[in-house]
């Protein structure tokens, strides 16, 4: 055991040592920026898909070799921006606030586009969906929520089936950040019943096993839910759009099919999961406690009042606005009432809510939209995309079943590091006519549907998805405030488990939904005449 102890103590001194990861960083992005030269590859694919001439319009370079000079610092500070990211060599937030610095000082995007990252819907979404979160928690309707979902349910294994499962099925219709807003506080709560009935005699013993086994398994669980339909975000929808593009639209119901099946397995693979990582390391293994605590305040506080019935009318109201409004109100209007209303109608203090946000996550998500953006409009994700067709290509895995996994397990990877939306709208219009081409029965639908699905596998680091941030930054300690998760977190339990979410999706989805399902006569036929008719 003394071992076993050294060698975990020893683990965390490396990740401790804040000043050889930020050495680490920054001599890697000195090394692809600056100084190993541009493949061909890259010249290629900048010239080809004319992100020269884009650049040479936005001011940005004279030339093609400046052109690859930029696209090259851009995939510099990709691997400096993870190691930064996961190990915390400086705070989140810092990392995230890099990301535009390097993008204005480096010139590598028009100002005012560098200004959109930070400004744009996604980052107005989440800051409404922080602040609606703080508003449910700072009201007391999290643990009304509490009683509601996991009120009836007692012991370990039931209650964590049930929320995983729950997740999972709701996040396939609703927004996931917004139910991991109000979600994970309800779980802290319960957790702090738990350990706080532990500790009647004296200090309070926490239990970080069962905090973390707590708050990954709702995070894992809402991501999982997101193959279930196209509600479940926007880069379902964008696929959608590169269906229609080709006449082979596909309906709501239809995808629902296809994705729909994989979401309570996806929940119960993390459940699974997270009880062999996790089980015999708590120390609590009872949530009775926890929940009894839960009803036993939900109790004292009476009937509702006054500003939870606000609360509870506004979170329905922002979802229903999510779901109706249409693309003119977006995200982040819809979100952004959560920071006017309770102060409007005087159900808590402006400053209150602007205390509960999380602005380190908040800087380090927009830090990752302005990546998202540099690598997509520089041509470094576009060549990357290339780069992988090519190695599918030279191990024939360029059609059919080979095609499905190779795009969906890249589209599964990057969508770790920039948003799912990006990474379909990036990887979408590539594969679609790649599949087209193959001549195989079901193209594009099966192709597009697999890139989507896995897009929705963000698991292994904390910029991966909004639910992931929202988990990093609402995840505290109800007494000191501390922080449960670590960004390396992620990668130390996240990664197995998108290694199992792929491989739930090239077994049960490709090799059992796909067939038994099957695809409608004629959508290979009319996407081909599209194709070839040069119609897009």
């Amino acid at each position: 055991m003394s071992g076993g102890n050294e060698k975990h103590s020893q683990a965390d001194s490396i990740l401790a040592n804040k000043g050889l990861w930020i050495g680490v960083g920054l001599a890697i992005f000195a090394l692809v920026g600056f100084i190993l030269p541009a493949p061909q590859s890259l010249t290629d694919v900048l010239k080809e898909y004319g992100y020269v001439n884009r650049m040479i319009e936005w001011g940005i370079a004279q030339d093609a070799s400046e052109a690859v000079g930029k696209t090259m610092i851009v995939l510099g500070i990709v691997p400096m921006a993870i190691l930064f990211f996961a190990t915390e060599a400086v705070p989140i937030g810092v990392t995230g606030i890099l990301m535009p610095i390097l993008a204005y000082f480096f010139n590598l995007l028009p100002s005012n586009m560098v200004g959109k990252t930070f400004a744009g819907d996604a980052p107005m979404f989440m800051l409404g969906v922080f602040a609606l979160g703080a508003v449910i928690v700072e009201t007391g309707f999290h643990k009304r929520l509490a009683v509601w979902i996991l009120g009836w349910t007692s012991g370990f294994w039931i209650p964590m089936l049930v929320l995983c499962i729950s997740m999972s099925v709701v996040g396939s219709f609703l927004s996931a950040p917004a139910m991991c807003s109000f979600m994970t506080p309800v779980l802290m709560a319960v957790y702090f019943g738990v350990i706080s009935g532990r500790s009647k005699n004296g200090p309070v013993k926490h239990d970080p096993a069962l905090a973390k086994f707590l708050l990954f398994s709702l995070c894992f669980s809402l991501n999982v839910g997101g193959v279930g339909s196209p509600a479940a975000g926007g880069r379902n929808v964008i696929m959608m759009g590169f269906f229609n593009d080709y006449q082979v639209p596909i309906t709501f119901a239809e995808w629902m099919k296809y994705g729909w099946a994989l979401v309570p397995l996806g929940g119960l693979v993390v459940f699974l999961y997270m009880m062999l990582l996790f089980g015999r390391k708590i120390q609590n293994r009872d949530l009775t406690a926890g929940l009894e605590a839960i009803k036993e305040d939900t109790r004292d506080m009476g009937r509702m009042r006054y500003p939870e019935y606000v609360t509870g009318g506004m979170l329905i109201l922002i979802v229903t606005l999510w779901i109706l409004a249409g693309e003119g109100a977006g995200l982040g209007g819809p979100a952004l009432l959560a920071l006017v209303i309770p102060v409007v109608l005087r159900v808590t203090e402006w400053k209150k809510i602007l205390g509960r946000i999380s602005w380190d996550a908040w800087f380090m998500y927009c830090g990752a939209l302005t990546l998202g953006a540099l690598l997509r409009d520089s041509g470094g994700a576009l060549w990357l995309a290339r780069c992988f067709l090519g190695a599918l290509e030279s191990v024939n895995m360029d059609q059919g079943y080979g095609l499905w996994v190779g795009m969906s397990g890249f589209s599964g990877l990057v969508t770790n590091f920039m948003s799912d939306a990006a990474t379909v709208a990036l990887i979408g219009p590539i594969v679609i006519p790649m599949g087209i081409m193959t001549g195989m029965a079901g193209e594009p639908w099966a192709t597009g549907l697999g890139v989507a699905f896995a897009s929705s596998y963000a698991h292994f680091l904390v910029v991966g998805s909004p639910t992931n941030a929202l988990t990093y930054g609402l995840g505290v300690y109800p007494d000191s405030g501390e922080r449960v998760i670590h960004t390396i977190d992620f990668v130390k339990y996240g990664f197995l488990l998108w290694v199992l979410s792929m491989i739930l999706l090239w077994t049960i989805g490709f090799l059992g939904i796909y067939p038994l399902v099957g695809f409608p006569e004629g959508i290979l036929e009319e996407a081909t005449r599209v194709l070839e008719s040069g119609v897009q």
